[in-house]
């Protein structure tokens, strides 16, 4: 798989990387076994980047990633997230920092963190304080990468001044496409990737969407706009018609997804995650699709303004 470089400071990684939330929170029951069988299958397809958090599933994610990597550990870049209390608001205090950083060490059974990002600004701990400590871990050889998540242009410019900044990780995808695109031209000044979550619009470009009644109710689909009664049915529409744009391709719709992503700019990774070894391979697929100029054209007809509603209630 074609690999992309991020930042000026030797981030590279494959063009489509792996997120790892779903094997511990968010989407329901999760069975570990399938999930690392799933891990280790996007790695012999040739993805070589792995993210996950603190948050997913409090730790429990970080150590069956740890555990899935082990033996091909050298061969990958992996990226973890703090910034959370457990009560899912932000928590950027300086120790808790520390304390979090050195737990994902143990998780993660790595002597270091290839990526590590701020999971969210805390409007209490100034930015500046944050990535000071974030740069305590990588003077320390404990940390190779800094980046941040679901930050604006201003927290971007002045972390960047305190320390190189390698890659930022927001949500864009085809339904949710106006909130990132904003933020190209800093990232172009500065020298930043983007890591774009949620690429499959959390599985409603999966291919594979279902009314929200169909998952449990700790499925946090239950929460988000594009799955509201008033939202689905025309969602489905537009997903409906991008699907057929991509039979006409010779690709899912996940692969047009995925592959609108990799058109848009060249230090863009998107990172699906599935605990399903096949859809995994599908998506990995989506690197091998060259979308057109008028390929993307046709896109932004069909979903001019990503998807109905918006992403959260």
């Amino acid at each position: 798989m074609e690999t992309r470089k991020l930042g000026n400071q030797g981030l590279t990684m494959s063009a489509i990387g792996y997120g790892a939330m779903g094997t511990a929170s968010g989407y329901g029951p999760s069975d570990d076994t399938q999930s690392i069988t799933a891990i280790r299958r996007a790695h012999e397809l040739g993805v070589t980047h792995f993210d996950t958090a603190e948050m997913y599933g409090w730790g429990e994610g970080e150590k069956l990633l740890g555990h899935a990597l082990a033996p091909i550990r050298e061969e990958v870049t992996i990226a973890t997230k703090f910034g959370f209390a457990k009560t899912f608001s932000p928590n950027s205090a300086l120790e808790h920092i520390r304390e979090v950083v050195d737990n994902s060490l143990r998780n993660l059974a790595t002597d270091s963190i290839d990526l590590l990002y701020q999971h969210v600004p805390d409007p209490n701990v100034p930015i500046e304080d944050v990535v000071g400590v974030m740069k305590e871990f990588v003077d320390a050889g404990k940390v190779k990468h800094l980046g941040l998540s679901n930050a604006d242009e201003d927290t971007i410019r002045r972390a960047h001044a305190v320390h190189p900044i390698s890659a930022l990780q927001n949500e864009y995808s085809v339904f949710a496409p106006h909130d990132a695109e904003p933020l190209f031209p800093v990232l172009e000044e500065l020298g930043i990737g983007f890591v774009a979550y949620s690429p499959l619009a959390c599985g409603f470009l999966s291919g594979a969407v279902q009314p929200v009644d169909h998952y449990t109710a700790d499925d946090f689909r239950q929460h988000l706009a594009w799955w509201k009664p008033e939202n689905f049915d025309a969602n489905v529409a537009i997903a409906g018609e991008l699907a057929k744009f991509a039979e006409s391709k010779g690709a899912t719709l996940a692969q047009l997804a995925l592959a609108w992503l990799l058109a848009k700019k060249d230090y863009i990774v998107p990172i699906p995650g599935s605990r399903n070894s096949d859809r995994v391979a599908q998506n990995v697929a989506a690197a091998g699709l060259t979308l057109t100029g008028e390929d993307l054209a046709r896109i932004a007809e069909i979903a001019p303004d990503g998807g109905l509603g918006g992403r959260l209630d």
